[in-house]
């Protein structure tokens, strides 16, 4: 791996070197375990257990409610300590569970029976999918049981696997595709027996050739299943950048990717529904990279749901004196924390530690209308206009200019020489817009 070129052929350095070729480790919790009820895009679930209940690995501790929602289930086995609110890693107070860890991991009884599933219905498929609470790993957090159910299974041409894990720092998907190519292989092929005229592709950077290697020789004798290489260019894994790279079709942020006969899934959340239909095993586990010039031991850890940040952080050896900065996510799309006894949720993707934080020493200035947000944007914007909009709350201006077709890259404040924060303007006045049609 090597660096990643933004639009416009600006070098961003992408720190893969600190993690890449270390073996992901296995880490298991060693204090409580929380889980927020609210780990997915959608109704936030339902506590199923009260306090004083005892509780297994893999028991459901949390239903889901609607058709877009999610069960939670507990990874660890103990007693329901507590059902309370407690701060996330996005900063928000959320009703979570809270489990006094016994240190036995007691499963339960239909934890990790195998399944043939080359005989199972769609409909069971989807149903153990749902049961095991899967959702999109790569950060998004929809139900992958209702994304897997469009309204024609027919009208679904491609299944994509998307591992290009652009983000600098994060290499968890490329240690899984190396580590774990056959469960990946295997959960494609579990999602093609729900779309009998679709074909699988597993797209992947050029930088990841040992990645590339690996899974084009695990698919060389499937007939419905290829692997597409492209160019490490940020951001290129974004949902829209994939579906175009793959199949030439467009979409804008009025669709979806089944709109363009597409179903696009995270490396992760594809090996997930493979353990949960073949090995029934359900979300309760998933891959962290701790990296950063901050942390001991840059690596990557597989890692109960539920487990503190702090003990990741202890667990790669501590952090460097005192980091200036903390992120959860990728350094373009990540937010920053302080608190490290949050909880490892899903959607978590990454624990980084910068020893500065160069962000807030960069001072701002007017902007000098130098044309590089506009060369670097993956959806040929013009950042320096929007901001205006945004700046001003002005939401007609904002989606006049194509506001909404803004995928929050981070690439436009990334190479702004005004120091201006472009894409957090443009978050918040998208996010209120969103707010505003949800309520309609």
């Amino acid at each position: 791996m090597g660096k990643v070129m933004l639009r416009g052929g600006i070098r961003l350095y992408d720190g893969k070197e600190l993690s890449k070729d270390k073996p992901i480790t296995v880490l298991f919790p060693k204090g409580d375990a929380v889980y927020p009820v609210s780990q997915h895009i959608g109704v936030p679930a339902k506590p199923v257990v009260a306090v004083g209940d005892k509780v297994l690995v893999g028991q459901r501790i949390a239903e889901a409610r609607g058709v877009v929602s999610a069960h939670v289930i507990s990874a660890v086995s103990g007693t329901v300590k507590a059902i309370e609110e407690r701060l996330t890693a996005s900063g928000e107070l959320c009703e979570s569970i809270v489990i006094e860890n016994d240190g036995a991991f007691t499963t339960t009884e239909q934890f990790g029976i195998r399944r043939e599933y080359e005989s199972l219905s769609k409909e069971e498929i989807r149903q153990y999918i749902k049961d095991a609470g899967v959702v999109g790993m790569g950060g998004m957090g929809f139900p992958t049981h209702v994304k897997l159910t469009p309204k024609r299974d027919d009208a679904i041409s491609y299944v994509i696997v998307n591992g290009a894990e652009c983000e600098p720092y994060l290499t968890a998907d490329y240690r899984l595709m190396l580590e774990e190519g056959e469960r990946l292989v295997k959960g494609l092929k579990i999602l093609l027996q729900l779309f009998e005229s679709a074909r699988g592709v597993v797209l992947i950077t050029d930088d990841k050739k040992e990645a590339v290697r690996r899974i084009s020789g695990l698919v060389k004798n499937e007939e419905r299943i290829s692997v597409k290489v492209v160019k490490a260019r940020y951001p290129q894994g974004a949902e829209r950048q994939v579906i175009k790279a793959v199949t030439g079709r467009s979409i804008n942020s009025s669709m979806l990717p089944a709109d363009a006969g597409c179903v696009v899934h995270n490396v992760e959340t594809v090996i997930s529904v493979y353990q949960a239909v073949a090995e029934s095993i359900p979300l309760i586990r998933r891959v962290i990279t701790v990296s950063g010039d901050g942390v001991a031991a840059p690596q990557n850890f597989l890692v109960c749901t539920g487990t503190s940040y702090g003990e990741l952080v202890e667990a790669a050896g501590g952090v460097k004196e005192n980091p200036e900065l903390l992120l959860v996510g990728g350094p373009m799309r990540g937010k920053a924390f302080a608190e490290l006894t949050v909880p490892v949720t899903k959607t978590s993707s990454a624990l980084l530690a910068f020893s500065e934080n160069a962000v807030v020493k960069l001072p701002t200035s007017p902007c000098i209308r130098c044309g590089r947000c506009i060369a670097v944007c993956p959806s040929r914007l013009v950042p320096q206009k929007l901001v205006k909009y945004a700046q001003h709350s002005d939401k007609e201006g904002f989606m006049r200019r194509d506001g909404m077709e803004c995928c929050e890259c981070g690439a436009c404040t990334y190479v702004c020489p005004a120091g201006i924060p472009l894409t957090q303007s443009f978050r918040q006045l998208r996010r209120s817009i969103l707010d505003e049609r949800r309520k309609r």
